[in-house]
């Protein structure tokens, strides 16, 4: 239930007064309504403990994301602020609908065309989020090094610390990373939504393909294409789609596990649990 003080705020921001709230379904991290006014439909998203740019953060990849050359739809951002003493952060964005149907080909194809946004360096001008957990997105001119620095090794270093990892398996990941440069096709710098798994898309009453709650950078493609098959993967149609505009180099299916390392540790300082024995499995490989 909103209180009564982030709903004035609300009907200010709106300039509308609030008719109606019903709680929707929004993840684990925050709480999400549904915002009723007698103009339109809002979703909102709350959380009193998030840091005080979290939803500055999301605002920010979701406005880049809707600058890319690409069809794909974006919710459009009305107003995001970080938590006060009195009220939680949130983040206020357009109501998008979920259709029952879309379509799959169409949206691969436009995730590629996204993915031809491009930057010089791998990275990002800030840091930003995954899930709840700090990303760091520093600038480096070569997609193993960024991968190494800025990905794995936050995250082991963040599970070794916590316990949930022992570590010796530093010795694994090292050996890895040695080989990444030969293990990895070359890339540009390609935005990339960063979190890109089932629960992060739906389709609108339209069809169109719609993503939500990115964790955006410049990085290389075939991130958000492993994570697509991390719980199980998209249809068929969105990895033909996808290869209609850009055809995938040889061997992804035996790369995708490298990349998927990092959600998967994201997931072992998220949760623990059988995630930790998972990545210590596929890292003892080395």
């Amino acid at each position: 239930m909103l209180t009564s003080n982030i709903k004035t705020l609300l009907e200010e921001i709106l300039n509308s007064p609030i008719v109606s709230t019903a709680p929707v379904s929004g993840g684990s991290i925050n709480e999400a309504y549904r915002i009723t006014t007698d103009q339109a439909d809002y979703f909102l998203k709350l959380n009193r403990s998030a840091p005080d740019d979290f939803f500055e953060k999301e605002a920010e990849g979701l406005k880049l994301l809707d600058s890319a050359d690409s069809t794909l739809r974006i919710p459009e951002v009305i107003a995001s602020e970080g938590p006060t003493d009195n009220r939680p952060g949130f983040l206020l964005m357009e109501f998008i609908a979920e259709g029952r149907n879309g379509d799959s080909f169409a949206f691969g194809a436009e995730l590629a065309k996204l993915h031809q946004t491009a930057a010089e360096t791998f990275g990002l001008d800030s840091d930003n989020y995954i899930g709840s957990l700090p990303q760091s997105n520093n600038r480096h001119n070569a997609w193993s090094t960024f991968f190494t620095e800025e990905r794995i090794n936050p995250q082991l270093k963040m599970a070794i610390d916590s316990g949930k990892m022992d570590s010796d398996i530093l010795k694994n990941w090292d050996r890895l990373s040695r080989k990444l440069d030969d293990l990895l096709p070359p890339c540009k710098p390609s935005l990339v939504h960063g979190d890109l798994w089932s629960g992060n898309y739906l389709f609108d009453e339209s069809g169109n393909g719609v993503l939500i709650d990115p964790a955006v950078y410049y990085g290389h493609p075939e991130m958000d294409l492993a994570f697509s098959k991390m719980f199980g993967g998209f249809s068929s149609d969105f990895y033909s789609g996808y290869e209609s505009i850009t055809k995938l180099e040889p061997g992804f299916n035996g790369r995708k596990e490298i990349y998927n390392l990092y959600p998967l540790l994201v997931h072992v300082n998220l949760f623990g649990g059988h995630y930790t024995s998972q990545a210590v499995r596929f890292l003892k490989q080395f």
